[in-house]
């Protein structure tokens, strides 16, 4: 019996994600500050949570039950208010727009509706960890090209991690089908630049390679850095899905709502997929969602606008993690856009005894150790490399700063405390 109900091949092995094994070791050790998952642990704007409290309650019966399976219409109609400039193309909302269970799903219908046997994926690393999972469920073959730092400066930024360009000509091929972008990136917070972008267009056109475009921090962006949407390049809207989250727009990532944007000829295929799996997505969330739009896109460019400031106030608290996690020993990398800091940790391998952690790759050792020495949890960047790239990432720790401005002061005290005790101690 074992033998004929076992996981199925294209499930891999089964091992538990990252983000399983990390929240089951928050749970045990309870370290005083989670900077490990990537969500704010204060309010979303008021005007979000107050849309969803009176639409549950409100006069309409209707928006508690089923809505349209592909999207709510008010919903999808704001969407393509909102990106239909951006893109420089008019957006058809109930043909274009196909909204999901948070981007997560709606990169599974994406990848899912479009990737067959044998076909090709071209995978930016680091990368989100399901990309490659769902690649391997549709039966298609990832191939990982990593983003590495070309700088030996001291302070280095996410600008300064850049792909190869001639290794990501040579993975272009007959049988390459897709290539998955993720700007802002994470866990990098490597914003793609005009001309980087146009080279990846450039191959995606001459291949006639679809580009899978995860742009959930679209509004994370510091200036004078500016995202691009891949989309509005020229000839790229044809071919080009492009990803969107209100859980990272609005900071409310428990909603999971999510959006896939394209050609109607594209989106086809992800409706077939998203029909045949969640169906439909939770009505009243959606409709707090189109009204928040609604809220914002009325204020739209105005520094009040959600949009605008929410990067002004993750600007001020990147700026006062890096500066104490360079007082604390660590090497960010600096990010220029999203919530995430990736930091070297290898000067303080000395101060801190690995042997009692028994994982295979050495930043799950040290996240590990560190999270019950110093009370702080991180995330271990290996886990978004492939396993001949995992060495990249062991010499790195991830840290989210969405975070109150108290929690990032307290990991401050908490770096210092145990800095101190590490230093007594060697003396």
């Amino acid at each position: 019996m074992s033998e004929k109900f076992k996981l199925p091949a294209r499930y891999g092995t089964g091992d538990k994600s990252v983000w399983v094994e990390y929240i089951a070791l928050a749970s045990e050790y309870k370290p005083a500050v989670n900077l490990g998952q990537g969500f704010p642990d204060y309010h979303a704007p008021e005007h979000v949570t107050k849309a969803l409290a009176e639409i549950t309650t409100g006069d309409n019966p209707l928006l508690n039950q089923y809505t349209r399976g592909y999207g709510h219409p008010r919903l999808v109609q704001n969407l393509a208010k909102l990106y239909s400039p951006l893109v420089g193309k008019q957006i058809d909302p109930l043909n274009e727009i196909l909204v999901g269970s948070g981007a997560y799903e709606a990169l599974f219908s994406a990848i899912l509706g479009h990737v067959d046997n044998g076909d090709e994926v071209i995978v930016i690393e680091p990368f989100f960890d399901c990309y490659d999972y769902m690649i391997k469920f549709a039966g298609g073959i990832p191939k990982f090209i990593a983003l590495q730092p070309r700088t030996n400066k001291s302070d280095i930024t996410s600008a300064d991690w850049v792909l190869d360009e001639k290794e990501l000509r040579s993975l272009f091929n007959p049988r390459t089908k897709m290539i998955i972008l993720n700007t802002p990136h994470n866990p990098l917070g490597k914003v793609f630049t005009q001309q980087e972008l146009e080279l990846i267009a450039d191959l995606c056109k001459k291949h006639n390679v679809l580009c899978l475009s995860d742009e959930v921090y679209e509004w994370m962006v510091f200036k004078p850095h500016k995202h691009i949407r891949i989309a509005s390049l020229p000839g790229m809207w044809e071919r080009t899905i492009t990803i969107g989250s209100a859980g990272k727009t609005f900071s409310v990532t428990g909603w999971k709502i999510g959006w896939a944007y394209g050609p109607a000829n594209l989106m086809t295929n992800l409706q077939v997929v998203h029909q045949n799996c969640v169906y439909t997505c939770c009505t009243p969330v959606q409709e707090a969602v189109a009204r928040s739009f609604e809220f914002e896109l009325a204020r739209y460019n105005s520094p009040e606008c959600y949009f605008v400031s929410l990067a002004h106030e993750l600007l001020a608290k990147r700026d006062y993690l890096v500066k104490v996690l360079k007082e604390s020993g660590f090497k960010p990398t600096v990010p220029d856009g999203g919530y995430f800091i990736i930091a070297d940790w290898t000067d303080l391998e000395k101060k801190i005894d690995l042997v009692s952690e028994k994982d295979k790759y050495k930043d799950y050792r040290f996240t590990k150790k560190f999270a019950k020495e110093a009370g702080v949890l991180t995330i271990p960047p290996s886990a978004f490399y492939s396993e001949e790239h995992k060495h990249l990432g062991e010499k790195y720790a991830r840290f989210c700063f969405i975070k109150k401005d108290e929690n990032l002061a307290l990991t401050e005290k908490l770096l210092k405390e145990w800095s101190s005790k590490k230093t007594d101690r060697i003396h």
